[in-house]
């Protein structure tokens, strides 16, 4: 079985899954990150050539693979949730937690980042996340197994609440 993190961009999911893994004896995997790896080109660098499309197909075809395989902390990208064959695939065989922020705590938490394009055009920073996180909240309720709010606590926190309902499983 494995654990699965969904949640916007400055959650926590990165820090708390290595946190997880380390923790629990299981293998941490980014699935950003894979997709990067597989590709042989950032993020921005695949929506720029290929477009948001092809980045989500590569995105379920990561999901796919990682959901046949047991035993890993799954950080997910914060858009994994907006394809409903995605979430079907990784509760298989999963317990799905929403790390929860608020704008303003995501915001503090990712401005300046520079490793996801723009996903709303003409808008400020706090209005894009404002605007994704408001399309995508429900999405994540609907997929998670468990919500966590992470504004009022450290990483460390989060996953020692993630490692208790673990735990109880």
């Amino acid at each position: 079985m494995n654990i699965v993190l969904i949640g916007y961009r400055g959650t926590g999911k990165s820090h708390v899954g290595a946190l997880l893994a380390r923790r629990l004896g299981m293998e941490y995997i980014g699935m950003d990150a894979a997709i990067v790896t597989r590709a042989g080109m950032s993020i921005p660098e695949i929506v720029a050539k290929f477009g948001w499309p092809h980045f989500r197909d590569l995105e379920s075809a990561e999901a796919r693979e990682l959901a046949g395989r047991d035993h890993l902390v799954i950080d997910t990208g914060g858009g994994v949730i907006e394809r409903p064959e995605n979430v079907e695939v990784l509760r298989r065989n999963a317990l799905v937690f929403w790390l929860k922020a608020e704008v303003a705590t995501i915001v503090a938490r990712i401005q300046g980042g520079t490793e996801r394009p723009a996903l709303t055009a003409g808008k400020s920073f706090t209005e894009e996340v404002a605007e994704v996180l408001e399309r995508r909240t429900p999405l994540y309720k609907s997929a998670a197994h468990f919500a966590i709010d992470t504004d009022p606590r450290t990483p460390e926190q989060v996953a020692e609440r993630i490692i208790e309902i673990w735990g109880k499983r």
